[in-house]
């Protein structure tokens, strides 16, 4: 049975072009179109869609304020349609904190006929929200819920290393993991699968939410205990040895597994120049990117952690990663933390 999709946004540009390219799939089924909210929510009770896609910005009532009052009264899977700017970052970061499965970052608008390039895209994560875990924002954490877990001993701060890859789920997958981690941890290097526009974003979101300090790369940082590494949504991350510890570099080469920045070149990286020093994490996403990387680092001696298909959004790439024999240990998203803090003690 196709997938039922209700498309919500204000630009009948916009309603069109995404009719064409989702009805274009056999599996999936437009069932309706609305310029707003107050006419999506009754298309939604005559319609009874499968998944929403979900303007940012739109009249009468903005996507946030539509999507928050969604979750409440009639939860669904909902993937946001962005544009590429500093505050539809902003937004869908938001967004994806009340609950959204996903994004799709759409072109300028004076380019709108590149969304057709999107098309592949948008009907895999319209596949992969129709099965997806959902889940209502998290309450915020005790601040002082990281130091109550206690540092790690300072011989380890230096000659560890973390590394840390997800992808559809794991903006906020990311944040649990970082807000239950101490100052007390050694440096963390993270690959999260979104467009450069919203890395910045992201890692600004991030910092100052919990003890550990969250930085978008620009290469060459040498990386230090306390401190998240975040690779920038334009380039792919490795780490290289430099004295007692690593050096991040940034290179534009080829999309990996159709991404960059792709978790399988960090995690290889990471296998290669930490090795046992390293401990690995595999979070939500949909694909198989970080397996073979992750992979590499067990067999380099490196301790892996996936998680578990309960907690995830979508159980693609810990559920590959562990397919292949690259995880150690499955445990649930808020356990990670702690699994981690007691591996490195």
């Amino acid at each position: 049975m196709a997938i039922k999709v209700l498309i919500v946004d204000d630009s009948a540009l916009m309603r069109a072009l995404l009719t064409e390219i989702i009805g274009g799939a056999a599996d999936l089924e437009v069932v309706g179109s609305a310029p707003d909210a107050l006419v999506a929510r009754e298309m939604i009770k005559a319609l009874n869609p499968d998944v929403l896609t979900l303007d940012v910005d739109m009249p009468k009532m903005g996507g946030l304020e539509f999507l928050d009052k969604l979750m409440k009264l009639r939860p669904m899977p909902v993937v946001m349609i962005s544009a590429l700017t500093a505050r539809g970052s902003e937004v869908t970061l938001k967004a994806l904190e009340l609950g959204a499965v996903d994004y799709v970052a759409k072109p300028s608008a004076g380019n709108m006929a590149l969304l057709q390039g999107y098309a592949e895209e948008i009907r895999d994560k319209i596949r992969a929200a129709r099965n997806a875990h959902l889940k209502r924002a998290a309450p915020d954490l005790a601040s002082g819920l990281a130091e109550q877990l206690g540092g790690v001993p300072g011989r380890l701060l230096n000659d560890r290393l973390i590394a840390i890859g997800a992808s559809t789920g794991g903006t906020e997958a990311i944040k649990e993991v970082i807000m239950r981690l101490p100052a007390a941890v050694p440096g963390i290097v993270m690959v999260q699968h979104m467009p450069e526009n919203f890395t910045p974003s992201f890692a600004k979101r991030l910092d100052g939410l919990g003890a550990v300090r969250v930085i978008e790369v620009q290469g060459g940082e040498r990386i230090q205990p306390g401190h998240a590494y975040l690779a920038p949504g334009h380039s792919h991350m490795t780490v290289k040895r430099s004295g007692g510890g690593w050096v991040t570099e940034l290179a534009q080469t080829p999309p990996v597994n159709r991404h960059r920045p792709a978790v399988d070149v960090l995690f290889n990286s990471v296998a290669k120049e930490a090795g046992k020093s390293a401990i690995g994490v595999i979070l939500t996403g949909m694909g198989k990117d970080g397996a073979a990387g992750m992979l590499a680092m067990r067999q380099a001696g490196a301790w892996n952690i996936g998680q578990d298909q309960e907690s995830c959004v979508v159980y693609g790439m810990p559920r590959e990663a562990a397919l292949v024999g690259a995880v150690d240990e499955v445990v649930s998203l808020g356990n990670v933390a702690a699994r981690v803090l007691a591996r490195l003690r």
